[in-house]
């Protein structure tokens, strides 16, 4: 019933059953640095930074030069403004999850 409840919280999380498939294969966003921030459609920041984290990526609490992505919702604010300024690829919510499946393929 272990596995059962965690499959149970990764689907109320919104990971897919292909995108499981994936992570048993690998770790599509492997060696990845993430930031999140501002407030997101669909997902809480807990589960954004679960997403990143249930793919292989690395979840940090601030932006430098070895954020790869920054994944901004509405009311950025100021990390918004050093990823621009660092040039760091900016993604929204459905820009993760298309990450996520173009990796995963």
């Amino acid at each position: 019933t272990k596995n059962r409840d965690e499959i149970q919280r990764l689907l109320k999380r919104g990971v897919a059953p292909s995108e499981a498939k994936a992570e048993a294969r690998g770790s599509s966003l492997s060696g990845k640095n993430f930031v999140i921030t501002g407030t997101l459609p669909s997902l809480s920041r807990d589960e954004a930074e679960d997403l990143v984290r249930s793919h292989g990526g690395k979840v940090t609490g601030s932006v430098t030069k070895n954020t790869h992505y920054l994944v901004a919702g509405e009311n950025a604010g100021s990390k918004l403004d050093k990823a621009r300024t660092l040039g760091t690829p900016i993604l929204d919510e459905r820009g993760l999850k298309a990450l996520i499946s173009d990796q995963a393929s």
